[in-house]
């Protein structure tokens, strides 16, 4: 049984998530791989993919060999950035930005890992995995990260400050931002997994550094027990509403 088997669990009742919590781990070498059985590990396709499988209950592990996004390549430092993406042309001739420039200033932006020091990116449900990831992912409603969010501020009173551009929102702003800064993220999306992945439009997402787990949890359960069954009544509306 994972050792996040029972915080999985908690954060899928108190949210009332549709999908698994998503464990993510950085690998600098095939030594640190372990286990790789049940792993799917040849099939090509884009980081939000992955998560979006892992989400569903399945475990991937990812490479330069099957990540077929540059743009994610890029940003975990297992690819050099494509020089597409680097002058803005690709998100230029795709529509998502009016002009080449504002897609380079946007990608000259972009916070990327350091180049060649991970190798392998490895994914699966929290509440099944044997290892300890380095970022939490959460694909849910936007009550829920709400609801993460306010957490994670909840006994010491900080502003968050969440960055995002709207381009790369799985693998930058829920993945490596976190791991940049050591502190939760949330996004909107991208027009990229917005299309390769089933992101509904109904989604949001939330990405924060595993050392954080214990406070979220006890927090998140504090709320449980004193806020979030309250909100979910809609009493005040509904007092509103028979006015």
């Amino acid at each position: 049984m994972s050792i996040f088997f029972k915080q999985a669990g908690i954060l899928k009742e108190i949210l009332e998530l549709n999908r698994e919590p998503v464990g993510v781990q950085f690998l600098k070498s095939s030594d640190e791989l372990g286990s790789l059985e049940g792993y799917e590990q040849t099939a090509k396709m884009r980081y939000c993919q992955a998560v979006m499988l892992a989400g569903q209950g399945k475990k991937i592990l990812l490479s330069k060999e099957n990540l077929a996004c540059a743009a994610a390549g890029s940003a975990f430092g297992l690819m050099p950035l494509h020089p597409k993406l680097a002058s803005g042309a690709a998100h230029f001739n795709t529509g998502v930005f009016g002009s080449p420039e504002s897609a380079r200033k946007i990608m000259q932006e972009i916070p990327r890992l350091e180049q060649d020091v991970y190798k392998f990116v490895k994914l699966g449900p929290l509440g099944e995995i044997e290892w300890k990831p380095d970022i939490i992912v959460i694909e849910a409603h936007p009550e829920a990260v709400m609801w993460l969010s306010l957490a994670n501020i909840y006994l010491q009173g900080d502003r968050l400050q969440f960055s995002t551009s709207v381009v790369q929102g799985t693998c930058v702003d829920v993945t490596v931002v976190p791991m940049l800064t050591g502190k939760p993220n949330a996004s909107f999306g991208c027009t990229g997994c917005r299309e390769a992945s089933d992101l509904t439009p109904a989604e949001a997402l939330f990405g924060f550094p595993v050392k954080q787990i214990e406070t979220i949890m006890e927090n998140l359960k504090l709320l449980n027990e004193k806020i979030i069954p309250r909100n979910r009544s809609k009493s005040f509306y509904k007092r509103f509403a028979q006015k």
